[in-house]
């Protein structure tokens, strides 16, 4: 029998046996599969298609524990909870909630191998301490959850997160498999460069949620907005999400929705931790109708029964956006996600997406790090230049990968040779590139909302999957269909899968070079439009007519 096919007949057993799971889906057995043959992996698959499963199976296999880095507490303890109430293993976590004789509790049981799988934030592999305890356990596995954290081109990303690489280094290098739900083709490549991973094996799954009605409602008052949310969160079938863009919005629609009678609770960074976990648990738990929350909520939120996401506000990106919508119907049951959309809300994400340190900083960073000679501790260095960590942490991460610094067990030191002020210029380069990346992320936000074309064949579109015909239920489907003739139940319609074309000059997938803004990779096509992600500048949506009169741009060979 081939080695594959042996290799898929004991995960089958092992998943059958164990977690009691009949079958697995083709894009978790071939992770799988690359985990057993000791291969890095990155895996992107929707949330509520069985991440988890990708790990917890082969390590059931696999000689030595399993490291699982996970960005929330929150999550962290749902996963030790739901790996001793699916299949009975053995799980700990190990972090700053729980007290020193907890953990050092967590640590003995790992030490005399009766437990699994090790549950770390990512603050903790900052710890000299702790790279040594996981070394001596000879991990078989590490595991990024979340990986979209590691990406500075990610939605949620945490500078934490960048020293994962370094640490799986640390560890013994064992193969290093990073999860998410959501990751656009640059995110892919910045974290698979950030890990340091190799040989890496990619499984993409399909981005669609085919039962997600996607709508959207657009506003020119702010004031006609705002009640419109309270009344379509009240309207809706229960329980829900509304997010909100600042932690002061989500304070008033949750006191809104009360007021109304509803059970409704903010969540937002500003809040104590013990009451973000009251939300958390009690929303969970079906006690809570509404959670108004900024995006500090929704990792971790395995709920099958959320009706429907409502955005208060337009999120800062597509991959934001996908990730939180994706929250809503993982039961495969109908539900909705509904954006209510202002145009002058961008002018809010824009000034988010903006962030980079300026050339004096980056500058003086790098002379101070260099006039140490020595390597030189964060919080040293913070307390020389008056930055906070955050700012540091961006300005250190630039210079590193203009390779005028290195970082190694949590120390920064300076590359013999490098100059600060040609590093700060470089820097600054690659700075701008990125906020480019950003604000073009802002407008394919803005291309969503205003699109007069099927809304899913737009949101695959930007993730690189081609939908080849109009999704069925969307507003925009709907509405193109005629009145009387919508979607009534709210469950997607059958779609009969079309060709590829193949006379199309630009199909999803070649990559091509403008006179401008240079290289780049067709994303997707539709409507006479198509998407290019390009290094320099970012997301472009073209005019396809216009590239053809002009000959704006050319395939490059492979």
């Amino acid at each position: 029998m081939p080695i594959s096919l042996f290799t898929a007949r004991r995960l089958r057993k092992a998943a059958r046996e164990v977690f009691g799971w009949d079958r697995l889906r083709p894009g978790q057995l071939t992770a799988m599969k690359a985990v057993m043959a000791r291969r890095d992996a990155i895996v992107v698959m929707p949330t509520g298609s069985g991440k988890s499963a990708v790990y917890q199976v082969p390590s059931l296999l696999l000689p030595g524990p399993t490291i699982v880095v996970s960005p929330l507490i929150a999550l962290q303890r749902d996963q030790v909870a739901g790996l001793l109430r699916r299949g009975g293993q053995s799980a700990v976590a190990v972090n700053s909630t729980m007290t020193r004789t907890q953990n050092e509790q967590a640590w003995q049981s790992m030490s005399c191998g009766d437990t699994q799988f090790l549950f770390l934030a990512p603050e903790q592999l900052a710890k000299q301490e702790v790279l040594e305890r996981l070394a001596a356990l000879k991990p078989s596995l590490f595991v990024v959850d979340e990986a979209q954290c590691v990406s500075s081109w990610g939605h949620d990303f945490r500078p934490d997160y960048l020293r994962l690489g370094q640490a799986a280094e640390s560890v013994g290098r064992p193969p290093v498999l990073a999860l998410t739900a959501s990751a656009a083709a640059p995110v892919r490549a910045d974290i698979i460069e950030q890990l340091g991973m190799r040989k890496v094996r990619e499984v993409v799954a399909g981005f669609d949620r085919p039962n997600i009605r996607l709508e959207v409602t657009h506003f020119l008052d702010d004031a006609a907005k705002r009640r419109a949310v309270v009344e379509r969160a009240a309207a809706e079938p229960k329980p829900g999400i509304v997010y909100a863009a600042t932690r002061k919005d989500a304070e008033a629609y949750a006191a809104e929705l009360g007021e109304l009678g509803l059970d409704a609770a903010a969540y937002h960074a500003g809040t104590r931790p013990s009451d973000r976990a009251t939300v958390h648990d009690r929303f969970l738990a079906g006690e809570l109708d509404v959670v108004v929350a900024t995006s500090a909520f929704g990792m971790g939120i395995d709920k099958p029964d959320v009706r429907f996401v409502l955005h208060a506000s337009v999120p800062g990106s597509l991959d934001a956006y996908y990730q939180e919508i994706g929250r809503a119907g993982r039961d495969g049951a109908a539900a909705r996600a509904i954006l209510h959309y202002r145009k002058e809300d961008l002018g809010l994400q824009k000034f988010f997406s903006t962030g980079r340190p300026d050339l004096d900083t980056i500058v003086e960073v790098a002379r101070r790090v260099r006039d140490h000679g020595t390597p030189v501790t964060p919080t040293e260095l913070r307390q020389e230049t008056g930055l906070s960590a955050s700012r540091l942490t961006a300005v250190v991460n630039l210079l590193e990968k203009v390779e005028a610094v290195t970082t190694e067990r949590g120390k920064v030191a300076p590359v013999p040779g490098a100059e600060p002020e040609e590093a700060g210029e470089q820097a600054m380069r690659l700075g701008t590139a990125h906020e480019s990346l950003e604000r073009s992320r802002v407008e394919m936000m803005r291309g969503l909302a205003e699109t007069t074309g099927c809304r899913r064949r737009f949101l695959l579109g930007y993730f690189g999957e081609r939908l080849p015909d109009p999704c069925g239920n969307c507003d925009r489907c709907e509405k193109s269909a005629g009145a009387g003739t919508g979607n009534v139940s709210g469950l997607p319609r059958p779609r009969t899968a079309s060709p590829e074309r193949s006379d199309h000059p630009f199909p999803p997938g070649t990559r091509v070079r403008h006179h401008q803004w240079g290289d780049g990779e067709v994303l997707s096509e539709e409507e006479q439009r198509i998407t290019v992600l390009f290094a320099s500048v970012g997301y472009r949506t073209l005019s396809l007519p216009v590239i053809l009169d002009k000959t704006l741009l050319t395939a490059v060979p492979e």
